[in-house]
């Protein structure tokens, strides 16, 4: 059998890479003579740059960047044929705030990535959104570009509250005549009940009682730029960094079909028996775009079934039908919670090995 596996990062445990790595090792313990053919995927956060760099190769540039609380951080920008790859989580991911001080964290690193990368001679340059600590509407991408306001954009969403006129004129400058790209699996819009702050803010430590300010301040930046860019989807990725690269003119695409298409795997899709993808936990939120419901649906274009593996498995199998997946399975039901922890990639290898038997012929 020819397998296609294209998994997603297993957050907190595994990369897209390690995650693949493990589940081809677990399916050739059971059937060794079978074709596996492996694409990491991203859906444009953490790991972005790893999985297309793998695919495509091209010359990473090394970087030092301001981190989220102005801390030097280190970061990569992937150079290939004219088109530069971005992760902003680099700069300014949970992973740099341990999930606090939301209020606080900037995007300025994210700016310094995309000006180094157009310095560096990108005509096209994609910057991917997801894993953010930080809330600011983007401000610091915008600031270290060199856009200046009456109040300070490189200070975290908090200093935003009643921000006057912002202007955006060097910031343009800096990215005119190239060509911005958004890569997000996240609709929701820069403010309100299903903006950045309040459906993201408490997973970046932000409390419950200071969200309505801190949507606030960004309902502030809205209206001293542009309130309309505000109410697109996107804009509220990665605590707003979506706005600001609309504002800069960017348009945006799904990061899992950007990746897809990167490494051709409708294409490899085709070529395969089956397809097996996972990330860390299962759920409905894996139909927003993420990669296991990217992948099945490409699975599905190539009338191939599409098996998805994960620590968890959160959904009945109705659900699990309804997001093109022909089967789940989870780790926690195999080796249990605390080895899934301890040693996720043997613990995913076991979970595989497990699965081959099912489906290899």
């Amino acid at each position: 059998m020819r397998i296609l596996v294209a998994p997603d990062k297993f957050a907190g445990t595994l990369s897209a890479v390690e995650a693949t790595d493990a589940i081809a090792a677990g399916w050739h313990r059971h059937s060794p003579g079978d074709e596996i053919d492996r694409a990491p995927m991203s859906d444009g956060g953490p790991g972005f740059t790893d999985v297309l760099h793998a695919a495509l190769g091209g010359e990473l540039l090394g970087l030092t960047v301001t981190g989220p609380f102005g801390d030097p951080v280190p970061a990569t920008v992937l150079l290939e044929h004219g088109t530069a790859y971005v992760e902003s989580a680099q700069a300014c991911g949970v992973h740099l705030t341990d999930g606090r001080r939301g209020e606080e964290a900037s995007t300025v690193g994210v700016g310094e990535m995309v000006r180094e990368a157009v310095a560096a001679g990108a005509r096209r340059v994609v910057v991917g959104l997801g894993g953010s600590g930080s809330n600011d509407g983007g401000a610091g991408l915008l600031a270290a570009l060199g856009a200046t306001a009456d109040v300070a954009l490189d200070a975290g969403g908090a200093a935003l509250a009643g921000i006057g006129p912002v202007e955006l004129g060097p910031a343009r400058e800096v990215v005119d005549d190239v060509e911005l790209v958004i890569a997000s699996d996240v609709d929701s819009t820069l403010t309100g009940l299903f903006g950045a702050t309040r459906t993201f803010g408490p997973q970046k430590g932000i409390a419950e009682e200071r969200l309505p300010a801190l949507d606030g301040a960004l309902e502030d930046l809205a209206a001293a730029t542009d309130r309309r860019l505000s109410l697109r989807e996107g804009a509220g990725a990665a605590g707003g960094l979506g706005f600001a690269l609309l504002l800069l003119g960017a348009d945006r695409r799904p990061g899992v079909d950007l990746v897809a298409e990167a490494v051709d795997l409708p294409a490899r899709a085709r070529n395969a028996d089956l397809v097996v993808t996972g990330e860390g936990a299962f759920d409905f939120s894996s139909r927003a775009g993420k990669v296991p419901s990217g992948v099945a649906g490409i699975a599905a274009d190539a009338i191939r079934p599409c098996v998805a593996l994960a620590g968890k498995v959160l959904v009945g199998s109705r659900e699990m039908r309804a997001l093109g997946m022909d089967a789940a399975y989870a780790m926690v039901d195999l080796v249990g919670e605390e080895r899934s922890w301890a040693d996720p990639a043997g613990a995913l290898a076991d979970l595989t090995e497990r699965v081959a038997r099912t489906w290899s012929r």
